[in-house]
Order: C-alpha cells, then sequence, then structure tokens
C-alpha cells in the first residue's frame, strides 16, 4: 500500500507585502505565523526576496513583481503565493508552477465596486463631469447657458464590452438601466440565456465590436495573450466619437497609441483609472481636457478591501489544511 503524503502546513510562516485592514492583519496575526508589513509602502526588492526566502506563505499586491528571478531564488518553504486581488498579471505564473508553488487570488468580491466604477466613468466622459467640476472649483463658471459644457447623452448608444466575465457582466446590467445597447467579445460565447438576460449582442471578432460601438469599456485580464489587445490598429478601427474606458489593466492598451488619437480628435475621449507604467502618468494625458483620470480606485472600498482579506485567509487554511485552495489559480491565466 502507497502511503500518502501529508501536505498540510498546521502553522504557517506568511508574509504579508502591504498593510492591509486592521482586522485582516489582526486574524492574520492570530491564526498563522504572520509578518505583517504596517507601513503603506510597498517592500522593496531586497525585502521581498528575503521574506521569500524563509516564509511558506506570500501575501503580495498589485504593487509587487513577483518575477521569475524572486522566484527562482524563493527557499523551499515558500509553496503557496496567496494574492491579495484578482488580477495576477504580476505574478510569474510559469516560474511558479515550475517551483510547485500554488498561486490564488480573490475573484467575485471585487466585482461590483469595479463595476459602479466602469459605469461612473462611462457616465462621466460624455457627460463631461470633470471638466465640469473643476470649472466649478475655478472660479470662472458664470452661470448656466444654452451652450454651456455640452456633452453627449449616453442612452441609445451601443456600448461595447471587451471581456465578458464577472466584472463585463455586472456592467453590462447596468449599462441596460441606463438605456445603452450592450454588445460584447469574449473569448468563448456566453449562453443564450445569459446573453438574454443581459440583453447583449455577441461579436466573435473583436475588431468587429471595435467598429460598432459608441462606448468601449475593457474588462479583460493582462495575460501574455491580451498585452496591447487595443493596439493602433485597434484604436484606428474606432470612430472618432468614441469613448474608450479602462479599469482592468493598463497594459491591456497601447497608451502611446491612445493618447495620440486623443490628441488628434480620432477618438472622442476616455475614462481611465489603470495605467500602463503606474503609478507614472504619460504627461500628454494630464493636459487632455476629455480625459476622466482616477488613480487604480476601481476597487477602493473598505467592503471590497475586507472581503478580499477574508479570501486571502480562506485560501491560506484550505492550503495549511491540506487541501486545494478555492482560488487556485489555473492555466487558463497564463
Amino acid at each position: 500500500m502507497i502511503a500518502m503524503t501529508d501536505t498540510r502546513c498546521p502553522h504557517p510562516k506568511v508574509i504579508v507585502t502591504r498593510e492591509l485592514a486592521e482586522g485582516v492583519m489582526a486574524r492574520l496575526e492570530a491564526l498563522f505565523d504572520t509578518t505583517n508589513n504596517r507601513g503603506d509602502a510597498k517592500m522593496t526588492r531586497e525585502a521581498l526576496a528575503a521574506g521569500m526566502a524563509d516564509c511558506d506563505v506570500l501575501v503580495p499586491t498589485v504593487t509587487d513583481d513577483i518575477d521569475a528571478a524572486l522566484i527562482a531564488q524563493a527557499g523551499p518553504r515558500l509553496r503557496l503565493i496567496a494574492n491579495y486581488g484578482a488580477g495576477v498579471n504580476h505574478i510569474a505564473l510559469r516560474a511558479a508552477r515550475a517551483r510547485g508553488i500554488i498561486v490564488t487570488n480573490t475573484p467575485g468580491v471585487l466585482t461590483e465596486d469595479t463595476a459602479d466604477m466602469a459605469m461612473a466613468l462611462i457616465v462621466s466622459v460624455p457627460r463631461r463631469l470633470a471638466e465640469g467640476e473643476k470649472l466649478v472649483r475655478s472660479g470662472e463658471w458664470h452661470g448656466w447657458s444654452p451652450g454651456g459644457m455640452l456633452g453627449h447623452r449616453i442612452g441609445g448608444k451601443t456600448l461595447g464590452i471587451v471581456g465578458m466575465g464577472r466584472i463585463g457582466q455586472a456592467v453590462a446590467r447596468r449599462a441596460r438601466a441606463f438605456g445603452l445597447s450592450v454588445h460584447y467579445h469574449n473569448r468563448h460565447r456566453l449562453p443564450a440565456i445569459v446573453e438574454q438576460e443581459l440583453g447583449a449582442i455577441f461579436h466573435a471578432e473583436l475588431d468587429d465590436l471595435l467598429a460598432h460601438a459608441d462606448i468601449v469599456s475593457i474588462h479583460t485580464p493582462l495575460n501574455d495573450g491580451s498585452r496591447d489587445l487595443i493596439d493602433r490598429r485597434r484604436i484606428a478601427l474606432m470612430r472618432p466619437h468614441v469613448y474608450l474606458i479602462n479599469t482592468s489593466r493598463g497594459g491591456i492598451v497601447d497608451e502611446v497609441a491612445m493618447v495620440e488619437a486623443l490628441e488628434a480628435g480620432r477618438l472622442a475621449g476616455a475614462g481611465l483609472d489603470v495605467w500602463e507604467h503606474e503609478p507614472r502618468i504619460d504627461p500628454r494625458l494630464l493636459a487632455l481636457p476629455n480625459v476622466v483620470m482616477t488613480p487604480h480606485m476601481g476597487s477602493a472600498t473598505f467592503e471590497g478591501r475586507q472581503a478580499s482579506g477574508e479570501r486571502v485567509i480562506q485560501n491560506i487554511r484550505m492550503w495549511a489544511d491540506g487541501h486545494r485552495p478555492p482560488d487556485q489559480v489555473l492555466d487558463g491565466w497564463v
């Protein structure tokens, strides 16, 4: 009879790279041998390497670049990277798998928050809300006028959703309430009953969707297949009145090509919560009045942050008990 390998780790040593909600950090410390980074600054590469050399579990965030070189230096104890957040493009997944390191994330808990932010930008950019707010604060507003601060209504327009996962579908539900016609592109077509519920029309080709949409909202994860997905050629397919919304990851859009299109009037405007080289922002974007910019705050709610922490704890506990974590990132992410 072959003996089963005991994969349990009853009291794992956990390194947390950023300061999380106090309740989450306290619970991590109560349950595990946890070292929390109690400061609102990301760990240096040297500190990450030192932590990964002598821990069982690493809890990183989107600001930590856990690349192949860092994973190669990791100590033999490291067997779980329990990411705090849904996106895992900052983790070298292939390198982790080659070392037998499980990677988990926190899907679903930030869906509604991110969809709210996307919908806010979908409304804000055509209606010029950011410009109006700045005008009032400047003291230069002289009262209502028939031609003052004219924008475009969104009701009756076509919203093109790129990526129809949890967040894309949540945006579609909101968009219907605003009178938008929902079209989408996804790797796999949704079941007919879901399309009917969302009133969504499928486009097998992304190019076709971009040519039809009045507003384009991006909701696909960043991976090898989606980097620069909205490139110069695809931006040229969009009509000049189109607004581009991105609350996913900056690397999905060729930022230089987008800026040039905005400057040339080949795009009507953009709503951006994410950036290609965060936290650095192209200064040309700062000068454009038709761009609404927010500081990667799509998931920034007290409720969402707490829920993310709870999912991290759940994944660690399941793994420590010798079970497969519920949110293990599978091969489709790479």
